[in-house]
């Protein structure tokens, strides 16, 4: 099974949920993370399965990371940060359980299917 975090007004996001669905025979689960909240733990392990650090998973440009002070926090501020704002997570992500991609590009996620 893949799961995408995906955000339906985002454009990427729309193009990797349509890349997946015409290249994998995969089950699909869709998590609509702005509806269907993430939780610390959920961050945590979307980080370990992207081996990378929480500032690498956030959309630095928007105004709330600006507003909050993220670009000196630590890890746990940012991990908080994204929980408490889902919209600064990187859109889409997509895994497989095992492993995880942000899809930008969309052709990221092509690595799991």
């Amino acid at each position: 099974m893949l799961t995408i975090y995906h955000n339906p007004r985002c454009s990427k996001s729309r193009q990797t949920l349509e890349l997946i669905k015409e290249n994998s025979t995969k089950e699909i689960k869709i998590v609509e993370y702005l509806k269907e909240p993430v939780t610390q733990a959920d961050i945590e392990h979307l980080l370990t399965l992207l081996s990378c650090k929480p500032i690498e998973m956030m959309r630095i440009k928007e105004a709330e990371f600006k507003e909050q002070n993220l670009s000196t926090a630590d890890d746990s501020a940012l991990i908080a940060a994204m929980v408490a704002t889902p919209k600064l997570i990187e859109r889409p992500i997509v895994t497989d359980g095992l492993k995880a991609v942000i899809g930008r590009p969309p052709t990221n996620a092509l690595t799991l299917c």
